[in-house]
């Protein structure tokens, strides 16, 4: 190393007055010894005076600096480095009380395009001179920037883990296509932007975006933080259609499935049309500045897009934004999807049984009936409820009434089947009831149909004043008497249609003159939580209005039987003898 420079004594704290040649030899070793591990070392070092101004830094501090080690002598950090951030009090207070501190020293080091934010742990000891008297502080720093980048990213994929969780609780609760649009706009707004919209793409044409012309979005959920709810003034429009063209920003976040990072256009983009390409002054009046367009898509198809922007002091949406919000949209677009196809069903399915019980069902003149059909709330759950009146020979009318088990498209189509079979044993066997049903539930069971059916017969024959019922495994019918009174009419019942496993009986009871006669389904009278026999007695507790019309008694019924949500379909069939 060459001659050795004198002993700092400041430093290493030498108090030998005369040392002897031995004694001076082991103090320059134990010298070289520290000097090697301050100066070789990959901490930075700095000694301070009480002043806060640099008596000595090692050169390893100089270089993450970037400032010779001459330059700092005599200054203080923030003379030397004027864009670094440090506590001052911490320091101060370690000169103050002698009790050893850390802090966190952070900076943006380099110059140009190599300029970087770095982060030091530093640890503060107070320093005294051989009477004890402060004389300043010894700084230690080692650079940290690395593992707080790291731990600041896991938390950040942690948050962005746990919107994620969330918003799986949150969105899509029901297979109601308008509150999922709901449902994601309010999570964005409340974890991600200040405004938030969800456009649908409108189904007028083939899936995906047209080659030309435009694409069409349909408005349909907004939402906005209240300071921008305020500064907009007028609430959103739902419903709205906006056309977009082939050079539409959204149009191509349709075609390429990314999202789009945009600042609030200072005037109208080309190729957009429609209320929201008027509305951009007024956005900008508003104070929005940044807007985030993600893609709302399944495997198949474009579903539409989410919109988002912030205003304000909020600050620009980042890259890391469109990757959090665009796995929001992946996780949202199944949940439309799912939502839109049970609302296609269900418009099918309702359409497919109200065409059929629609159908004109044509009695003998001497017997009044009347007929409702209540669908569930649920939209996802549409049954295979359905009711039939026959006229037959020597004045005789079959009533019927059925349940499909399942729901949906299919559940409405195996209701066709069942309520044709019927008819036509009805018409052209001329079997007994209990036979009838039998050889249905034969039929069915040989053709593979894997749709079972609970079913109820009831067959009025006006020349001996009687009703002849058969029972597949369906609720019992009720007796209206003419003074308002409801009392079930007990039956056997048998196994239901489709399982092929018959034994069926029919049983003849007296008629009922001047009374009514209802059959129902279960959707009626069924509760989640209540066993049912509890709810045939609710049933037979009503009193209805003494000599009411029909339409009277079924309004009369749904009124007191089918309150709150109906979780399944309800069809209802009453008939009454004509001049008793």
């Amino acid at each position: 190393m060459g001659t050795d420079p004198p002993l700092p004594r400041t430093l290493l704290s030498a108090d030998v007055d005369a040392p002897s040649a031995g004694a001076d030899r082991e103090l320059r070793r134990e010298y070289r010894l520290l000097r090697d591990i301050v100066e070789g070392g990959s901490a930075a070092v700095a000694v301070l005076d009480t002043r806060l101004r640099y008596v000595y830094v090692n050169p390893h501090m100089a270089r993450i600096n970037g400032v010779p080690v001459r330059e700092h002598l005599g200054r203080t950090l923030t003379e030397v480095m004027p864009g670094a951030e440090r506590p001052v009090d911490v320091p101060r207070a370690v000169l103050r009380d002698g009790r050893p501190r850390d802090v966190v020293v952070s900076g943006t080091m380099g110059t140009g395009a190599h300029r970087v934010r770095r982060e030091w742990q530093c640890t503060y000891h107070r320093r005294h001179d051989e009477r004890g008297a402060v004389i300043g502080l010894v700084a230690v720093g080692v650079e940290v920037t690395e593992p707080r980048r790291y731990v600041t990213e896991l938390e950040r994929a942690h948050g962005r883990m746990a919107m994620v969780h969330a918003a799986t609780l949150r969105i899509g609760t029901t297979l109601d296509l308008e509150r999922t649009c709901r449902e994601l706009v309010d999570f964005v707004v409340r974890d991600l932007a200040d405004g938030a919209s969800v456009d649908l793409v409108v189904e007028d044409g083939p899936p995906g975006p047209p080659p030309g012309g435009v694409v069409r979005l349909r408005r349909a959920a907004v939402s906005r933080s209240p300071e921008l709810a305020r500064r907009l003034g007028r609430p959103p429009v739902l419903d709205e259609v906006n056309e977009h063209g082939p050079t539409s920003p959204v149009r191509r976040v349709l075609e390429r499935g990314r999202p789009l990072l945009t600042t609030l256009p200072g005037r109208r983009p080309p190729g957009l049309r429609g209320p929201y390409a008027d509305r951009l002054a007024e956005y900008r009046a508003a104070g929005i500045h940044s807007g985030l367009v993600v893609p709302l898509t399944t495997d198949s198809r474009s579903v539409g897009v989410l919109a988002m922007v912030r205003a304000g002091s909020s600050p620009a949406f980042t890259v890391e934004d469109g990757v959090v919000a665009q796995e929001l949209a992946g996780r949202a677009s199944r949940a439309l999807e799912r939502a839109r196809h049970y609302a296609r069903e269900h418009t099918m399915a309702l359409e497919l049984q109200r065409a059929l019980l629609s159908e004109p069902t044509l009695p003998h003149p001497d017997l009044e009936t009347a007929s409702r059909y209540l669908p569930a709330d649920d939209s996802a759950v549409v049954g295979g409820d359905w009711y039939d009146s026959l006229a037959l020979p020597q004045g005789r009318n079959l009533l019927v009434i059925g349940d499909v088990m399942g729901h949906g498209v299919e559940a409405a189509v195996a209701m066709s089947h069942y309520r044709s079979m019927l008819r036509a044993l009805a018409s052209s066997s001329g079997l007994p009831l209990h036979e009838m049903l039998h050889a249905a539930d034969r039929m069915i069971a040989a053709s593979g149909f894997d749709r079972v059916a609970t079913c109820l017969v009831a067959l009025g024959d006006p020349a001996t004043d009687t009703i002849s019922y058969a029972n597949a495994g369906h609720l019992p019918p009720l007796r209206i008497t003419p003074e308002g009174h409801v009392e079930l009419v007990p039956l056997p019942a048998g196994p239901p249609l489709g399982t092929g496993l018959g034994a069926y009986e029919t049983v003849t009871r007296p008629g009922t003159p001047g009374g009514t006669l209802l059959l129902y389904t279960d959707g009626l009278v069924e509760r989640r939580d209540e066993d049912i026999d509890t709810s045939l007695s609710r049933l037979t507790d009503l009193r209805l209005p003494p000599g009411g019309d029909l339409d009277e008694i079924l309004d009369g019924i749904l009124a007191h039987a089918a309150t709150g949500s109906v979780h399944d379909d309800i069809a209802l069939l009453a008939a009454r003898a004509r001049g008793v």
